[in-house]
């Protein structure tokens, strides 16, 4: 007999039973749901619906349920449809008729709610520190490797000199928000659901105040029907780890290209690579390219969940059912996503011979030309056509601009002077960059230092 099974003749037909079934999936809630149901029963004795006894006797049998399932005893099965009937059901079998008062003044849709949220404040912390893992590496990284220069990009045309840890601190600070956006979700979804009922309370007196400490959310849900309604919680965690992925992603596609032979700016840990089956010389970054390839799955995940969501009447719909295997699946990825660029930040190593070498034979230093002829006093503009046309020059005589003669420099403008080759020194360049925030080293430092701090190291 189904808990709900009281108003039908006959049998679920089977097959209904195997396509409405989500126990394969939401299995993964039971202990969420059993400190649910814990937290419950000790709220009817205080209440007065369950005697001491019967509060033990739930207590225990659900404690020995739980330990059923971790220890891989207890059965599935399709007829019980999902997580909550089958704990329910198991602790009747267990305890008998105290067992059939612990669903009082509660529905499957306030208790899959707060699961679900008990669920998520746990795997975010999880997150969290798998995150800040890589945080830490990134700092760690850029701290080791403050003097090396690389070519930063626009277009993927070489754009301007800066150091290699500057770029490291660029994903450090996506990260960072991605940290403060996860972060920012928790605090929306610290709210007990339970007491809602099915979607509009009881007119038993619940005390829902006494369940929201035993379970340590921040506040009680203000409006019964918005809160079985609502997966904005849900579409809040998996929007902060599709960003998580999409930043992963970037990363990841930034460092296969420097570790090609065309690019050979850095070479990936072996660990983190495979080769080929057919050719002997060939390094992979596999981990990368899978990091890549997840991040497309995370964003439908998020895509599925707006679509799920945006024609459902008020309030609680079967359609919701589907809302955990994206969420599952997110989760799950984004551990692993974040736990494999930590090895690969610590682990990679520099080619810096051949980053200095991609800095100098280029024609870079013709932003600093034209700042140079700024400072001297000349309109930007005029300078930027000066330093322009002397890139075209050297392009057609297949020389780079350090290597101009001053009487060439001076047919481009009589404001040059012999100081103009120390102001285009890439170093020189990256210790006069005085805006805050510049890629310079010394602004690159500051941040080096003061995320330090918030990172505790």
């Amino acid at each position: 007999m189904k808990p709900w099974g009281g108003r039908f003749q006959g049998k679920t037909d089977p097959l209904l039973e195997r396509f409405s079934a989500s126990i394969d999936f939401d299995r993964a809630l039971f202990k969420y749901d059993i400190m649910g149901s814990k937290a419950h029963a000790q709220m009817l004795e205080r209440i007065g619906i369950l005697s001491p006894d019967e509060k033990r006797k739930i207590v225990k049998g659900l404690d020995e349920i739980q330990k059923e399932i971790e220890s891989g005893k207890f059965t599935f099965i399709n007829a019980l449809e999902d997580i909550h009937m089958h704990i329910e059901t198991r602790l009747i079998e267990k305890i008998g008729d105290a067992g059939k008062k612990l669903h009082t003044g509660r529905s499957r849709n306030d208790q899959v709610s707060l699961d679900m949220r008990l669920f998520l404040k746990e795997e975010i912390s999880l997150i969290d520190a798998i995150l800040v893992g890589l945080l830490k590496g990134l700092v760690q990284k850029a701290a080791k490797e403050k003097k090396a220069i690389m070519p930063g990009y626009t277009h993927m045309q070489r754009a301007q000199a800066v150091p290699f840890a500057h770029y490291l601190m660029a994903y450090y600070y996506m990260l960072k928000r991605d940290r403060e956006r996860l972060l920012d979700a928790v605090r929306r979804l610290d709210v007990l659901p339970l007491g809602s009922g099915a979607l509009a309370g009881s007119t038993i007196p619940l005390d829902r105040e006494f369940v929201r400490k035993i379970l340590g959310f921040a506040s009680v849900s203000e409006n019964s029907m918005d809160t079985v309604a609502d997966r904005d919680f849900v579409l809040d965690a998996i929007y902060g780890i599709a960003m998580i992925m999409l930043h992963l992603s970037r990363l990841s596609e930034d460092l296969i290209l420097f570790s090609t032979e065309e690019f050979s700016f850095i070479a990936l840990p072996d660990e983190l690579c495979t080769g080929s089956s057919l050719m002997p010389h060939k390094k992979n970054p596999d981990a990368l390219e899978l990091i890549r390839g997840k991040a497309s799955r995370v964003i439908a995940d998020l895509f599925g969940m707006f679509t799920l969501l945006k024609g459902l009447p008020m309030t609680y719909n079967r359609d919701l059912q589907e809302d955990k295997e994206p969420l599952f699946h997110a989760v799950n990825t984004v551990k692993d996503a974040l736990a494999v660029m930590e090895l690969c930040i610590k682990g990679m190593t520099l080619k810096h011979e051949n980053m200095k070498r991609a800095v100098s034979m280029s024609f870079m230093p013709a932003v600093e030309m034209a700042e140079y002829l700024t400072a001297k006093g000349m309109p930007f503009r005029e300078a930027h056509a000066v330093a322009g046309r002397a890139v075209r020059e050297c392009e057609k005589k297949g020389k780079l601009l350090s290597g101009l003669t001053m009487k060439e420099l001076k047919e481009y403008s009589p404001l040059f002077d012999a100081d103009v080759f120390d102001y285009m020194d890439v170093n020189n360049a990256l210790n006069k960059r005085e805006t805050g925030g510049a890629a310079s080293f010394k602004e690159t430092a500051k941040q080096i230092d003061a995320e330090k701090i918030y990172l505790s190291l």
